[in-house]
């Protein structure tokens, strides 16, 4: 069976910071940003390029400090300069590039973790710091799997050690495969034997009830720390939620999709490109984080041996999954096919199409007369599957 690599970055906290460690983060700091004038000035996009020209300067004035650094410092200040003239060229950054965050990037020379122990080993300019975190459950699963870069995270909460764990896993070859239409309050499946699974998530609620409550704050406390709090601590609540909802949603797609094999999503790379709607509903579709959403359920199917293929969705939600022919609105989120008679719930014809551009992409022949809808007659029936609600069609 043919491998795939999965990433994942896990988080732990430090019990103290210990002395130094702020001299380091600072140090770290300046460095980068000679680095980004550098850069800037010189319009470098080449890690390989900055550090033939800067590291014998850096070791110059830094001899105590461990050479790694500055090749980590290295590749923060590409990616930062990277990400700037993007940002430029859309006309969102003025000025040059400034690094003003209290992060430092480690490789595998820097830092040695020791999960079952309970610590971290990091190298430092005066020695080798042995620094304790508190321990989370979620840290266990990472045991066997191989360790990758870091980054060292200060912030008003503590200090923390983000650290990258890749596997590799195993994924079986399918032939059979379900098609996932992910939208702003549900997700639709198309299973292989006709049937359709409609989950609804809520999401466009939660994430609407936040914004107003941010923004009553923010007309009610115009300026001060408490605005801050309050605006930091609503924020917080909603990622918190919003994960919670998209794990567990993220199960349930791969458990119903694990006895097929194979998973498909649409491309979604450049959506936001394209919204050009009204400025409430730009904002709703903006503030949906369909991406995230993905990666999850990639990384979930992955670990369950499942694959996952990503399709065009052009016209996935406007062409007829029975004859090809365009579709027409015919009431409430309804689509009726203007050749053949065909009508159905617009999610239901685009995670259909989803699954059919799949099987193409593979070189399935799809015929015209593809296996229609199981429907059960009259409304579908509810159940509730850890707090989200699941119609089936």
């Amino acid at each position: 069976m043919p491998s795939e690599t999965i990433k994942l970055t896990a988080k732990f906290k430090l019990k103290t910071e210990p002395e130094g460690l702020e001299d380091l983060f600072t140090l770290y700091q300046e460095i980068v940003n000679f680095l980004l004038t550098h850069t800037f000035e010189n319009n470098i996009t080449s890690f390989y390029r900055l550090k033939k020209e800067t590291y014998k300067t850096l070791r110059r004035e830094h001899p105590e400090l461990p050479s790694h650094y500055i090749y980590t410092a290295c590749q923060m200040a590409t990616s930062i300069y990277k990400s700037y003239r993007k940002r430029k060229r859309k006309g969102k950054a003025n000025g040059k590039p400034v690094f003003k965050k209290k992060v430092i990037m480690l490789d595998d020379h820097l830092f040695k973790l020791d999960i079952e122990g309970g610590f971290i080993k990091l190298s430092t300019p005066s020695r080798r710091l042995e620094l304790e975190f508190y321990p989370a459950k979620y840290h266990e699963k990472f045991r066997e799997w191989k360790i990758g870069q870091a980054w060292l995270v200060k912030n008003p909460k503590g200090v923390f050690l983000h650290v990258v764990f890749s596997k590799e896993v195993e994924v079986r070859e399918s032939k059979a495969v379900v098609g996932v239409d992910l939208n702003e309050n549900n997700v639709t499946l198309s299973l292989p034997d006709g049937n359709f699974i409609q989950i609804i998530t809520h999401e466009r609620e939660i994430r609407t009830g936040y914004f107003l409550k941010r923004r009553r704050i923010q007309k009610k406390l115009k300026t001060g720390k408490k605005r801050k709090e309050l605006l930091e601590k609503y924020g917080e609540r909603e990622r918190n939620r919003l994960n919670d909802l998209y794990h567990k949603l993220a199960t349930k797609i791969v458990e119903l999709a694990e006895n097929y094999g194979c998973i498909a999503l649409e491309d979604l790379t450049n959506i936001r490109d394209s919204v050009r709607y009204s400025a409430e509903l730009n904002g709703r579709l903006h503030r949906w984080s369909f991406r995230k959403l993905q990666s999850i359920i990639e990384y979930k199917a992955k670990l369950k041996g499942v694959s996952v293929v990503f399709v065009d969705p052009a016209y996935s939600s406007s062409l007829c999954p029975i004859c090809g022919g365009k579709l027409v609105p015919n009431g409430h989120r309804v689509l009726k096919c203007s050749n053949c008679g065909f009508e159905a719930d617009r999610d239901v014809v685009g995670s259909w199409n989803i699954r059919l551009k799949a099987l193409k992409m593979w070189g399935v022949s799809v015929p015209p007369e593809s296996p229609p809808m199981k429907t059960g007659g009259g409304k579908p029936t509810r159940y509730e599957i850890n707090a989200l609600h699941a119609l089936y069609w």
